[in-house]
């Protein structure tokens, strides 16, 4: 009987450790990730047509025509192909020119090296 009573005593303590644990799980992993998703969702839906936009796949292209249920993108080549929404991974923005185009010169001439003339 002794035992038993014994026992009991210690389990308050083990589901203080379970409550803790899941909790810290909960915060630390479960939170910040759920808001992960929910910004790479409305990243998606903002996108608009005509901006550039990258799938999550990697492919890259303008968008032609948006609906609830598919999105039209067309690449380089020209070719038009259609997503589920969720395949959007987000807008890319135009990158602006780099200053280093203005430390060239301009009227170099090319070079010949290698030329057997």
């Amino acid at each position: 009987m002794l035992f038993a009573a014994s026992k009991s005593s210690g389990s308050p303590l083990i589901i203080i450790i379970y409550v803790l644990v899941f909790g810290g799980l909960y915060f630390f992993y479960l939170r910040p990730r759920s808001r992960k998703q929910k910004a790479a969702r409305t990243q998606s839906r903002q996108v608009e047509i005509g901006e550039r936009a990258r799938t999550i796949g990697g492919l890259i292209g303008t968008i032609v025509s948006r609906t609830d249920e598919s999105v039209t993108l067309r690449t380089a080549s020209g070719v038009e192909l259609e997503f589920i929404p969720s395949a959007i991974a987000g807008r890319i923005d135009p990158v602006p020119p780099s200053s280093d185009d203005e430390s060239a010169p301009e009227n170099e001439e090319p070079s010949h090296e290698g030329d057997d003339k």
